[in-house]
């Protein structure tokens, strides 16, 4: 059966065999024009030069644009990828470091004024003083001399305990720094115990320290760290005759109001308790009851605290 074309379908095809043949006799001309009549060849073909130049201008600055785009998203990509590292560095330490038990909030260290004021002892100089001795102050009157550092000095209070300060949580290092310079030839200051401290786990972030704090560095130091069991005054007085240290974890009182590590560093004639507070030279200068240092010791029991006694290793000391 013969298919009948639609005259619609006829008329567009005539159209397109005309279209056609207007492009070519076009194009035949203007090859023809471009070797006959170069100046009307130009001013014809000039207008299309033109537009596709300032065409290929527009995609040029668009590729360019891309490009920059690209580089600052990479760049920024980049950095977020660094910034990423550096997080799950600081997580993966937080993650793998030994992770202490015992650090009851109460016990959490934050430099501040104590829980009581009132009825503190005044301080007497003919017992206790600090002296400035080739550059380092000096606690007198205890069992050893005492090389004093407070946390909130201007050396100290700045310096960094991981991503805290020591001015408000460095009383571990602090105490510790006292301990190991006091006790040992080493020239020990809050930053290389906070240091250290950091690097063997003991910090806690925006706790201060974990109770290992004591054990650890004396043993990294070269000194015995042994918990003193025995809570009485004549206990106390007794772990501090020879060349013997005391850290003790106090609890809210007349030292804090939370957690904070002092040092007790030896008794008077009068039975009375000489201390090195981190917090405080004020403190550090007055003579202390043993039943009140006693009485507002932590009850943590963890890593043998709240009162471990200091002693160099039987090795070293000849």
């Amino acid at each position: 059966m013969k298919k009948t074309v639609s005259p619609s379908r006829t008329r567009r095809n005539l159209f397109l065999i005309l279209l056609l043949a207007i492009l070519c006799v076009g194009a035949v001309e203007l090859a023809a024009c471009s070797f006959f009549a170069p100046a009307v060849y130009e001013q014809i073909t000039a207008p299309v030069r033109r537009s596709v130049q300032t065409a290929a201008q527009v995609c040029g600055r668009a590729a360019s644009a891309v490009s920059q785009a690209s580089e600052e998203a990479h760049r920024l990509v980049s950095r977020r990828i660094a910034a990423a590292g550096v997080q799950a560095t600081v997580l993966w330490s937080r993650l793998t470091a030994p992770r202490e038990e015992g650090l009851l909030e109460e016990d959490a260290q934050l430099a501040e004024d104590p829980a009581l004021t009132g009825g503190a002892p005044a301080a007497d100089p003919a017992v206790t003083e600090l002296n400035v001795i080739n550059g380092q102050e000096i606690l007198t009157g205890g069992t050893i001399p005492i090389v004093y550092f407070n946390q909130g000095s201007e050396a100290w209070a700045e310096q960094p305990y991981g991503t805290d300060d020591i001015g408000r949580y460095g009383c571990g290092p602090a105490a510790m720094a006292m301990v190991v310079s006091s006790m040992t030839e080493a020239d020990a200051d809050p930053l290389q115990m906070a240091q250290l401290a950091v690097s063997l786990g003991h910090w806690a972030k925006r706790g201060g320290s974990y109770l290992s704090i004591v054990e650890g560095l004396a043993a990294e130091c070269g000194l015995t760290a042994v918990s003193l069991q025995e809570r009485t005054p004549d206990a106390l007085m007794g772990a501090l005759t020879g060349r013997n240290l005391l850290v003790a974890l106090m609890g809210p009182g007349h030292f804090t109001k939370g957690g904070h590590f002092i040092v007790l560093r030896g008794v008077t004639l009068s039975g009375k308790i000489l201390v090195a507070d981190p917090n405080s030279q004020e403190r550090s200068l007055m003579e202390w009851e043993p039943e009140l240092i006693l009485e507002e010791l932590s009850r943590s029991t963890a890593h043998g605290a709240p009162l471990w006694i200091i002693s160099q290793n039987l090795s070293d000391s000849g």
